[in-house]
């Protein structure tokens, strides 16, 4: 179920899919797997699954269309509408209204997790995919990139998370 209000969300079936990445610090290759059995229904897998596809996407602000590049909330939008079928705000302030807020102990792939990353609550919006990483697409001369939510930079930031696709 997906719930866009304040009130109720679905799982998949992971096959293990690997992804590369350059580690941003010495900028060797990083190679991570998806898990089989870390999220529940197919959907949030395929949800996943296309947020992967999409590393390396370059930051525009503003952007929404993979032709031009995402900024946060438009990668977030773009994920949920092309895997999901399901239109999303356009601003991550917009986004944390929607769901059930979900503790950090409890998060599940799929779940949005918020950040104050402009000196404002929810001015940033990522996918959690689990084993404390998300997703998401951070700032101008960036790419769409998997980050740890460990890093200090982002503990420090985060305002919460939220889940719009319920684990059934």
């Amino acid at each position: 179920m997906i719930l866009l209000s304040a009130e109720a969300t679905a799982q998949p079936d992971y096959a293990d899919v690997p992804f590369r990445q350059l580690d941003p610090i010495n900028k060797t290759p990083i190679t991570a797997t998806v898990e089989p059995g870390n999220a529940g229904s197919g959907r949030i897998d395929n949800m996943l699954m296309h947020a992967l596809s999409l590393i390396g996407v370059k930051y525009r602000s503003g952007g929404n269309r993979l032709e031009q590049g995402f900024d946060c909330s438009g990668f977030v939008r773009h994920v949920f509408a092309e895997a999901l079928s399901v239109e999303l705000p356009r601003s991550s302030i917009e986004m944390s209204r929607l769901g059930n807020p979900v503790e950090n102990n409890q998060l599940l792939p799929g779940d949005l997790l918020f950040y104050n990353t402009l000196k404002r609550r929810f001015s940033h919006v990522g996918i959690y995919l689990g084993e404390g990483r998300f997703v998401h697409a951070p700032s101008p001369g960036k790419n769409v990139e998997i980050v740890d939510m460990s890093d200090a930079y982002w503990k420090k930031r985060f305002d919460g998370a939220r889940r719009l696709v319920d684990p059934d």
